[in-house]
């Protein structure tokens, strides 16, 4: 018969009731009752908790829990911050989410020598709401090598020395209790209202039984054997038509597995265990039995396993995961066989700051051509052909060399516009600036064509120096304010070019930015597509070669943002966050950054033809050089949207995103003071800082010279 109370849950009283105040006044009163009030500590950490409970939780009545058995009262939280605080170091591994889904669940336990490690990791866990508990048999001194309960538990029911286990870890927890233990007439009985069936008893035709009686409800069961580590899924809720034990025992009389013993029971134990796969010790320890010893060992590791193991399972099958019919072992023995040493970390290796002024050929050509190699680009993809001979240069846009952020190829005409406003420099301070075009090649892209002439734009030339000089510092900065000047020069660089600079030097509005950015980074991270191709542009010396893409030494991380790289470019991690829509940290890197900043310059252009865009790469390198030359440290971001100009572009870029990609160009738009028929060609954050770490290079493959 079923019990569901008795000495072995804890009576909750709330002290603001008459009735349990007088219960507790009586209580009180005796002096064997001990009790133990640790409220103040359960609330200070409630308090403390990321993110910090509702005043609904953080006020919720406490209890008073009288254990009966330990003669001891107990005062706890209320239900919901009980266990929103026991449970808190579950997340991520358990979200909010998933745990209150795991609370409706109730799972059925039949044998409690390994199911009571089952239970206890379930509530350990709050893997469930509810369990069913069924063993007829008393805890004895021999169970003590397997079983976690203690001596003063010898003689109590096994399910209720569990039962009291599970109380005392969360009395919340409903337990309902079969001290008669199962049998073939009661199975149908004791699998009411239950969810999922472990089988961890001896007699085998309640174990058909129960298989069968769940297979006709539609209810998966779990075993763990304690051999091996095996775990045993029969899923008939999705396989109503699936053979009990995998088939592998036959159709067999329930009524002829009565009453077998130790030696009678061992062959079919064997056809449900597969001999072949038993452990050596297993296996000659069954052959010993009613000989030297008395029945199959089980040792208490292995038993502790099992209920990980089952433990683990249940959650598949309460969140609705992914747990097919079958078998897997998770051999201790096997896997400390194999151990081995982990790799070592390599150390990023020291590099100065690349290549100077000093490294600049000496011929007037090639330092035109090399000027134009050394424009930034996207990821530092450089997607360019650049090509030249006597009569003059030309830079073509590659295609082949694209991201998906880099829609319409608008980015890569921002780095072609850099390539181009560098090489005007050098032609200038080389005298053999000649005219310049840019016109669309095929398929359409453009082209720029510059002719060498005896030209010398004075204003252009004297920026040489500084063009060789320009780099991205990607360092945090001490902010300081920016005089009208300085700003007047920058906004006159960006004009020369055909852009507009909105310079934004408000702090709040510097934040806002800030804000707008990191979320952009946050979906960056958590698009399929997007982060493979960020995590692509990385590259880890000496392992990689860094000709192309960004040295993460350039990133300027320190150890502990480094070792958390490591975790971030593993997408299966992304995965799981954007299954939360969580990540709030992933751009809390750039949100630093913009908040140590000096200013925000984002380049405007007037239109969204390749030429604009362009136009928009020369004035960015325009700004940049000054704003180097003004002792200002630079660092490009290009947020996800800011070359997605149309909503169907954005659907593109991140499907699931795309509003909130909208919405943030809105914002961003609105901050800086966009005009609505300008588009923004790039982010710049501007700050006062040491100078970078490293230096990006630059491929040789990328340039041809040609002689005429």
């Amino acid at each position: 018969m079923n019990e569901t109370h008795g000495g072995y849950t804890a009576l909750l009283l709330d002290e603001g009731h008459s009735g349990d105040a007088a219960v507790l006044d009586r209580l009180r009163r005796d002096p064997a009752v001990v009790f133990v009030d640790q409220l103040d500590h359960q609330r200070n950490a409630l308090r403390s908790l990321v993110p910090t409970p509702g005043p609904g939780v953080l006020d919720e009545t406490p209890v008073w829990a009288y254990y009966s058995w330990r003669r001891t009262v107990v005062r706890l939280l209320g239900p919901t911050s009980f266990r929103l605080l026991r449970l808190d170091r579950n997340r991520n591994k358990i979200t909010a989410q998933e745990q209150e889904r795991l609370r409706d669940v109730t799972v059925g336990i039949v044998g409690l020598s390994v199911g009571h490690a089952v239970a206890v990791a379930l509530t350990l866990e709050g893997a469930c709401g509810g369990l069913r508990l069924a063993d007829f048999d008393t805890l004895e001194l021999s169970n003590l090598n397997r079983v976690p309960g203690t001596v003063f538990d010898l003689g109590v029911n096994k399910a209720v020395v569990a039962a009291r286990r599970v109380a005392e870890i969360d009395p919340y927890v409903t337990v309902t209790l079969w001290k008669d233990g199962v049998d073939v007439d009661s199975v149908a009985e004791f699998l009411d209202g239950t969810d999922v069936v472990i089988d961890e008893c001896d007699s085998l035709d309640v174990k058909v039984s129960l298989r069968r009686e769940a297979r006709r409800r539609g209810l998966p069961v779990l075993m763990a054997t304690s051999d091996r580590g095996l775990l045993d899924v029969e899923r008939f809720d999705v396989e109503p038509d699936r053979p009990a034990f995998h088939g592998v025992i036959g159709d067999v009389d329930v009524e002829s597995l009565a009453g077998l013993g130790s030696r009678d029971k061992i062959p079919l134990v064997l056809q449900i265990l597969d001999a072949g796969q038993l452990s050596a010790s297993m296996a000659a320890s069954l052959v010993e039995v009613d000989e030297t010893i008395s029945t199959w060992p089980q040792l208490g590791g292995e038993v502790l396993l099992g209920g990980a193991q089952v433990a683990a399972a249940v959650r598949r099958i309460g969140l609705g995961q992914p747990l097919a019919s079958g078998r897997c072992r998770m051999d201790l023995d096997e896997n400390l066989d194999a151990l081995a040493d982990p790799p070592l970390p390599q150390d990023l290796p020291e590099q100065p700051v690349g290549r100077s002024a000093a490294a600049v050929p000496q011929d007037a050509v090639d330092a035109v051509v090399d000027a134009a190699a050394r424009a930034p680009s996207g990821g530092n993809v450089q997607p360019w052909t650049i090509a030249a001979d006597d009569a003059g240069l030309t830079i073509s846009l590659a295609p082949e060399h694209t991201t998906a952020m880099d829609v319409a190829y608008r980015g890569s005409c921002v780095a072609v516009g850099a390539a181009l406003h560098n090489a005007r420099i050098a032609a200038s301070a080389a005298g053999i600036l000649g005219a310049v075009t840019v016109h669309d090649g095929d398929p359409g892209l453009p082209v720029a064509t510059m002719t060498f002439g005896s030209g010398n734009d004075r204003e252009l030339g004297d920026r040489y120096e500084h063009m060789l000089d320009r780099t991205t510092n990607r360092r945090l900065g001490v902010p300081r304010p920016l005089d009208d000047s300085l700003a007047g020069l920058l906004a006159e660089a960006a004009a020369r070019e055909g852009a507009r600079l909105c310079l934004v030097t408000d702090r709040d509005d510097i934040a806002a930015i800030g804000a707008i950015l990191a979320e952009s980074d946050r979906i960056r991270f958590l698009t399929p597509t997007l982060h493979r191709e960020m995590i692509g542009e990385l590259r880890w010396p000496p392992r990689d070669s860094v000709e192309t893409g960004i040295d993460v030494r350039a990133l300027e991380l320190d150890s502990a943002e480094l070792s958390t790289l490591a975790l971030l470019r593993r997408p299966e991690v992304m995965e799981r966050l954007g299954a939360q829509d969580a990540g709030q940290a992933l751009g809390k890197s750039t949100a630093d950054r913009i908040a140590s900043s000096s200013a925000v310059a984002v380049v405007a252009i007037p239109g969204r033809t390749s030429r604009d865009y362009v136009r928009g790469g020369e004035a960015t390198e325009s700004v940049w050089i000054h704003a180097q030359a003004l002792g200002l440290a630079v660092q490009p971001i290009s947020p996800v949207f800011l070359y997605g100009v149309e909503s169907a572009e954005l659907e593109q870029l991140s499907p699931r995103y795309a509003a909130p990609l909208e919405r943030l160009r809105e914002e961003l738009f609105d901050v800086v003071g966009a005009k609505a028929d300008e588009e923004l060609a790039m982010v710049l954050r501007l700050s006062h800082a040491p100078g970078p770490s490293v230096r990006s290079e630059r491929r040789a493959d990328r340039v041809r010279r040609r002689i005429s």
